[in-house]
């Protein structure tokens, strides 16, 4: 996850550079909006109920959590209905206004896990048990756009 979180804060600054025309140009007909993160994901054959528990569970409370503290404006969970080879099963979309920074993240990632009861070691062991059955095939960062009027 901090791979993750380190690696959608890079291309931040990149999607920023793309969207500062916009900034400048009062006759652009769009504003940005949100930041879009999906992350896609393929789950073993046998497994999908103990994902979407582990989702159900461990995922939504962090989540809900982050949204409650206004670090994201919302989540949610899509299925890939008609999946062809290659292609994930899940893609997993998380909405931010903004990019925290380095030393907000880390402020963030201490009290997600004071809140989660769960230290790094906990927190990697989980994620290598998903591992066995759960794999990402990556992740996206996309920036919404909405109408000025």
């Amino acid at each position: 996850m901090k791979i993750m979180l380190r690696a959608a804060l890079l291309a931040a600054p990149l999607c920023l550079a793309f969207a500062a025309p916009a900034h400048a140009d009062d006759s652009y007909p769009v504003k940005p909006g949100d930041y879009v993160e999906i992350g896609m994901i393929t789950v073993d054959d046998g497994h999908d109920l103990e994902y979407m528990n582990w989702l159900a569970g461990q995922w939504r409370k962090r989540q809900d959590y982050a949204k409650a503290q206004g670090w994201i404006t919302g989540y949610e969970i899509m299925t890939n209905e008609f999946k062809r080879p290659g292609e994930p099963d899940l893609y997993l979309v998380t909405r931010y206004a903004t990019w925290a920074s380095d030393a907000e993240s880390d402020k963030r990632g201490d009290a997600m896990r004071a809140y989660m009861a769960q230290t790094d070691a906990q927190m990697q062991a989980s994620s290598a048990q998903r591992a066995t059955y759960r794999h990402q095939m990556g992740s996206m960062l996309l920036r919404a756009w909405k109408w000025k009027n």
